[in-house]
């Protein structure tokens, strides 16, 4: 530029400030920070299920120094799977059954009982609850909490009174209906699945009226299209999705009454194409013999409009599972850049052992890949969208087929990952689980097990049963990963200051260096976490990060249930892989909350 007068020199130089400022926010845009918000309102944190926060008060530089700020015990010594929610000042937590509801008060030292409520949900729930008695969280909407009970019903409670709103009963707890999960919020759209694929239920999602707990709409995962709510804008991608009434013809006779198909995951929300997605369970039996077809729509992903449940489009993951893979799994709204191309996507990975980017738009499977040691699967055909399954694989009647990876909890079971934009990867707890499976016949009773499965899990390749991985949807592959020896059943938290925390079932909260994987900090609790960590914006300015422990859900039932370690078939196989938990860990249900000092 030494030709160049010192004008065309400044124009030069602020064209090129100019190009970079508009390529890195072009960077920035694809998946912006969250505004600054220290609250924590739903267990995904956003519409989008990214479990990110912007707060960065806490980072890799001064991790190490969190210090325990107070605690608190919610008397209930069971499964802890729920994320607390932290509203303005207040911080909500909900427990496994009995389901109590409470308010904690952050702008008090030691964080005091504000006020709690107790739904009294039906005792006989327990009995029908096929893997322990969790409930995975609660949301906060329009000066409301709302959330579900065991015995199959939702509840809306003053967020400052603690005085209940409205309850709506959704299921039937005769039938084998449970609600474990944790309700989304959507356009005053209160959205509620059930649980039960265990006990021969039918699945659905269910909208209600956020004011007054009325149904607005409810839509199953089997049957004919007008129960499935599909119809002339029902749009799927691929062939094997098209037709009529395929929730009805793909099945045995009545076979699709009996199911399954529940709604028991997360639910995401793109408020730009105005659609939800979320996925359906196994089809019921596990005994595959008894329901030929592709059985849908179990295991199937769904993108529905949130105002009248109308699909739009499906794509069922495992057609005909074979394993008790479900399709429950959290959806990661994402803008990539693929193959040069500006996408928006939908990130998953998934239980069959598969990462999925699907296009949100239309549930094109833009990739599909492993994630973990595969030999129940061939591949994902991305031409056809089929899984491919391996015929030496396949469980047979009378005849025990060993060496299956991954097991029914699949390479990640209800776990949810988060993704920071900073880092553009995903961050994914799951597990390192195979098993050996007899099919056997299966009867029909409603309100009891409908399994018609023999199997025992066991350690997957290398003996660790757990593994937290960090991955690039890009370019689809792994970074890094950690090795933990039991299953990492608790979710993840990721934040602007580059920390990544997870808990583990042998009492340890871990925090991360989320670009290199280097644990910084670790503290001991005094029970497994299979909990989902938080971080919030204290009414002191200070960051803080919680988490709930109390060991339990279907990996650590042997402890939660006090199940003999000597039954290899008791949690559905799972204690058979289990057998050394209870030397780690004992129930519990606590509450920890940490800050710098």
């Amino acid at each position: 530029m030494s030709g160049l007068s010192q004008s065309n020199r400044r124009v030069i130089v602020c064209r090129v400030v100019l190009i970079m400022a508009l390529a890195l926010a072009s960077v920035a845009a694809e998946n912006p920070a969250p505004s600054k918000d220290g609250q924590w309102l739903r267990p995904a944190k956003d519409f989008a299920s990214t479990r990110y926060s912007d707060l960065a008060e806490i980072n890799v530089g001064n991790v190490k120094q969190l210090k325990l700020a107070w605690s608190f015990s919610t008397g209930v010594n069971r499964g802890q799977e729920a994320a607390p929610l932290v509203v303005d000042a207040t911080m909500y937590v909900v427990t496994p059954f009995p389901n109590i509801l409470y308010a904690l008060d952050l702008a008090k030292p030691g964080a005091p009982l504000k006020w709690k409520y107790e739904p009294k949900p039906a005792a006989a729930a327990q009995g029908v609850a096929c893997c322990d008695v969790v409930n995975r969280g609660a949301v906060y909407a329009d000066g409301k909490i709302v959330y579900n009970t065991l015995d199959g019903q939702t509840v809306a409670v003053d967020a400052a009174t603690g005085k209940e709103v409205w309850k709506t009963k959704l299921g039937e707890i005769n039938r084998g209906e449970t609600i474990t999960m944790a309700p989304l919020v959507v356009k005053n759209k209160v959205l509620v699945g059930n649980s039960g694929g265990e006990m021969g239920v039918r699945g659905w999602l269910t909208a209600l009226d956020l004011a007054t707990g009325k149904i607005s709409w409810r839509a199953y995962s089997t049957g004919p299209d007008k129960d499935v709510l599909i119809g002339s804008n029902f749009k799927p991608f691929y062939e094997f999705d098209q037709g009529k009434d395929l929730g009805v013809s793909t099945w045995p006779p009545e076979a699709w009454k009996i199911g399954g198909g529940t709604v028991w995951g997360w639910i995401s929300y793109d408020p730009e194409l105005d659609l939800i997605y979320y996925g359906t369970s196994n089809p019921g039996p596990w005994n595959s013999d008894q329901r030929p077809g592709d059985n849908k729509w179990a295991a199937t992903l769904f993108a529905r409009k949130p105002d009248t449940g109308e699909a739009i489009w499906a794509y069922q993951f495992s057609p005909h599972d074979l394993y008790d893979y479900d399709g429950v799994n959290e959806n990661i709204l994402l803008d990539l850049t693929l193959k040069g191309q500006k996408r928006k996507v939908l990130v998953r990975p998934e239980r069959n052992g598969y990462i999925y980017v699907i296009d949100r738009a239309t549930g094109e499977v833009l990739s599909a890949t492993p994630y973990v040691h595969i030999t129940s699967t061939e591949r994902v055909d991305l031409k056809t969208g089929r899984l491919i399954y391996n015929e030496d694989k396949k469980p047979q009647l009378g005849k025990v087929v060993r060496d299956i990876c991954p097991a029914p909890p699949g390479a990640k079971d209800w776990q949810p990952a988060a993704f920071s934009p900073r880092t553009g990867l995903l961050y994914i707890p799951h597990q390192n689980l195979c098993m050996d499976i007899e099919h056997v016949e299966a009867n029909y009773i409603a309100g009891t097990p409908y399994v018609g499965a023999n199997v025992r899990m066991k350690a997957g390749p290398g003996g660790d049963r757990g593994l937290f991985t960090a991955w690039d949807p890009v370019n689809a592959r792994e970074l890094w990963s950690v090795k933990e020896h039991f299953p990492v059943w608790s979710g993840a938290l990721v934040t602007a200051g580059d920390v990544v925390f997870y808990g583990t079932m042998d009492r340890w909260f871990k925090a991360l260096n989320a670009r290199t994987g280097e644990i910084l900090w670790q503290f001991r609790v005094s029970s497994g976490i299979i909990g989902q960590p938080i971080t919030y914006r204290g009414p002191d300015g200070k960051q803080y990060v919680a988490i709930l422990s109390g060991v339990g859900g279907w990996a650590g039932a042997i402890v939660a249930a006090d199940l003999d370690a000597r039954d290899s078939s008791a949690a559905l196989g799972f204690v058979n892989a289990m057998k050394d938990l209870p030397d780690q860990t004992a129930k519990g249900g606590t509450l920890y909350v940490f800050a710098l000092p």
